[in-house]
Formats: structure tokens, sequence, C-alpha cells
């Protein structure tokens, strides 16, 4: 029942933001800025979004260490084809990584290793965006006045970001508790996975490496939107307001950010630049195009896994 609760709240919440965002901005003033010159940019939207799941893959691939190398190039890529196909049906950000890793520590027998190379992935993701904002904001805030909550928010999870990364590589200091141990050994599994790290400080700086090539391939993605609507934003501000965007989006509080996505970005683009809302939802309603591509992508995978279990 409490499950249930917080997937009919999630989606009444984003049902809810976007009945309210083009209640105020009518949908017919929205789509009249799609037009034949925002194709070019589409396209570089999917190579940005083939490049960018194609740095995950090799991220994943290169955590695995030595277990990485025995697995094809082609196999990482279509197990995380395979992860944002579930990403973008389930109620939660984080159900295509369960799908993908336990997919893939079934068939190769490495799970425990998977599941800590997928979250350590995921944070370096993250430490990578919040880099990237840092580093971009002394360019934004002495012409924005950015709401001080936001900048507030990504301080908060950049820095809960560095401790969850600490805290796994040095897992195997803290000693559980045995009762919970013997009922569930994995966790001990768990922690060597995540410790092993210190001693492939290499594979681990790399990591962080292919996450800088991930935000910067992210970055021109949400560049691209405002180019094919015809409004081109900085980089800069591109790059502060969608950390900012992510991170609020994270909240498990609506269906992967729907509804609460699209009113942050009038928000910011609207309230601080004084861009049109209907040409800010133009713009956002495009970044549905990349997941729809990485959706149809897992969708041809899963196809062809049921395919050869038949």
């Amino acid at each position: 029942m409490k499950k249930f609760l917080s997937t009919f709240l999630k989606v009444a919440i984003s049902l809810g933001g976007l009945g309210y965002i083009f209640y105020k901005v009518p949908f017919g003033e929205v789509s009249s800025h799609w037009t034949s010159t925002a194709l070019p940019w589409v396209g570089v939207i999917l190579l940005c979004t083939v490049f960018s799941m194609t740095i995950q893959a090799n991220r994943w691939r290169g955590l695995l260490l030595d277990e990485g190398k025995k697995v094809p190039f082609k196999t990482f890529y279509a197990y995380i084809a395979l992860g944002y196909f579930f990403n973008n049906l389930l109620p939660s950000g984080f159900g295509g990584d369960a799908v993908k890793t336990i997919a893939f520590g079934k068939k190769f027998g490495n799970t425990a290793n998977s599941v800590a190379a997928v979250a350590i992935s995921r944070v370096m993701g993250l430490i990578a965006m919040f880099i990237c904002f840092f580093i971009m904001l002394p360019f934004v805030i002495t012409r924005l006045d950015i709401p001080a909550v936001y900048t507030g928010a990504v301080c908060g999870v950049a820095l809960l970001s560095v401790l969850i990364i600490v805290a796994g590589l040095f897992s195997d200091k803290l000693k559980l508790p045995g009762a919970l141990t013997r009922r569930v050994p994995f966790l001990l599994k768990l922690q060597d996975a995540f410790s092993i790290y210190r001693g492939y400080k290499k594979a681990f700086l790399m990591s962080g490496v292919d996450s800088i090539w991930l935000q910067i391939s992210s970055i021109l993605i949400h560049y691209s939107y405002f180019q094919a609507v015809g409004v081109p934003v900085d980089l800069a501000t591109i790059t502060v307001f969608m950390t900012i965007t992510i991170t609020i989006t994270m909240l498990p509080i609506s269906i992967n950010g729907i509804g609460l996505r699209e009113n942050l970005n009038v928000s910011l683009f609207t309230g601080l630049l004084g861009i049109p809302a209907d040409i800010v939802l133009a713009a956002a309603l495009i970044g549905y195009i990349p997941m729809l591509f990485q959706a149809a992508q897992g969708a041809v995978v899963l196809a062809r896994y049921k395919s050869t279990r038949s």
C-alpha cells in the first residue's frame, strides 16, 4: 500500500506539474517553435547521445578492471541501452541501473563488482557535473541573481556525493553486525567490491575522466535544445541551469522529474533570462527526443534478449 501511494503521489505531481505549466503556456504556442530548422540540431543531439552512451559503457567496463576486458564492448553498450529502457518506464531514475546491473551480473557472474562499478559510475558522474557547475558559476552569478535555495541544493548534493565515494572506497573498514552479514552475505562481497578501487587508482581516475567527457556531451545536448528553437544560450548558463535542474529533479517526488523539470526550466530561463516561456518549453520538450532514442535502443536489446531465450 505504501508503494502504491508513493507511486500515485509521484504520478499526481508529474501530471499536476504538466497540467499547470500547459495551462499557463498553451501547447499550440510551444509547438509553433518546432520547425525544420531544428532538424540539424536534433541530429547533433542524437550523435551526442550515442557518444554519451559509449562513454558510459567504457566507464563501466573500465571499473570492472580485468573482468571487464573479457566482455565485448558492445555488450556493455547494450546493457547501458537496456538500463535506459527501464529508466524511462519505471517511476525512478535508478530502476534501469538495477535492471542492467542484475542482468549483467547474472550473465557474467560478478554481480557484486557490477553493482559497485555502476554505483561509482553514477556518483562520479554527479561529481563531474558539480565540478563543471562550480567552474561556470562565477561567470553566471555576476550577471544573474540565482536563488540561494538552488545553489544550496547543489552544494548539499555535491558534498553528499563526495562523502558517498569516500565511504564506498573505505567501506571495508566498517565492521557490519554478524547477524546482518549472516542474513545478507552479499554485503561483505559488496564491501570488498567497493574497497578494491583503492588499489586501482588509475581505473578510478579514468572513470573520472570519462565522467568529465560525459558532462561535456550533456552540456552540448542542452545547448542544442535552445539552438534548435533559435534562441542561443551561452554554455556557462546552460551548465549552471542544467545542474540545478538535474539536482532538483533527483528528488523522488515525481516520475523521473516529469512536470517538475518543465516548471524549473521556465523558472530559470524565463524568470532569470527573460526568454519567453513558450520558447523555453519548446526547448525543454526536445529533451524527450534523446530519452526516446535511448529507450528505443534498449527495446531492441530487450527484444533480442527475449528471442535468444525462447
